[in-house]
């Protein structure tokens, strides 16, 4: 394999990841430039000026609406080599993009520094990598992946209502609970997790497990 240095673009809104893949691809002299993008609208901007280019993805942290909408942006770019390098991606998103697009590298960030760094040493060949956890969930051998602990059953149950798209109204109507209560569970859940929109809400429940893909489409 040849090396071919390729602008790498770095779409993860943690600073101190940023820093550290930037560091990694100096160090090792893989990158021919590094760009950072914070949003989808400078990603896509990235992709324009280089269509070639390796996007460093955490997912769960960018404001993808959907998991569809992020494979699409991938489809109208086809010369870009993507890796999904995310802290937390449930077993059904995973089998379900990597069946969708087999053209995806996948790295976790609690993975050890020699297979992060040999995720971006591939793409810096051009060539595709699979992390031991993505390649499980491929071969069905990973169990369905629960929420946290940190929310209770209920809040549990309410985000999985909002997940799929109910208004507060609605979820509140069909639970025979008050307005205040499904509101206040809400706030709760959106603390919880630490998210600050329904888009990242939606983006958890899908990462997490508690979305099944065959009852969820955007």
């Amino acid at each position: 394999m040849n090396l071919m240095k390729k602008t790498f673009i770095l779409a993860d809104n943690q600073y101190i990841t940023r820093e550290g893949i930037a560091s990694a691809l100096t160090g090792e002299k893989l990158a021919e430039r590094i760009v950072t993008a914070g949003r989808l609208t400078e990603l896509q901007d990235a992709l324009g000026e280089y269509p070639d280019a390796v996007v460093v993805l955490d997912y769960s942290l960018f404001d993808f609406s959907s998991q569809q909408q992020m494979l699409a942006v991938k489809a109208g770019v086809r010369d870009s080599l993507w890796i999904l390098f995310s802290g937390e991606l449930g077993e059904r998103f995973l089998r379900y993009v990597l069946l969708q697009d087999d053209t995806l590298s996948v790295v976790m960030k609690h993975d050890g520094g020699e297979e992060i760094m040999a995720a971006l040493q591939n793409a810096a060949y051009g060539e595709i990598y699979i992390c031991d956890y993505a390649a499980q969930v491929l071969k069905d051998r990973v169990p369905p992946q629960s929420l946290p602990s940190v929310l209770t059953p209920s809040e549990k149950t309410i985000l999985r209502e909002i997940a799929l798209g109910k208004m507060t109204k609605e979820i509140a109507w069909e639970k025979h609970l008050s307005f205040h209560t499904v509101n206040s569970h809400r706030k709760n859940i959106f603390r919880k997790i630490e998210v600050n929109s329904i888009q990242e809400a939606i983006r958890y429940a899908i990462c997490s497990g508690i979305i099944d893909m065959s009852d969820y489409y955007i």
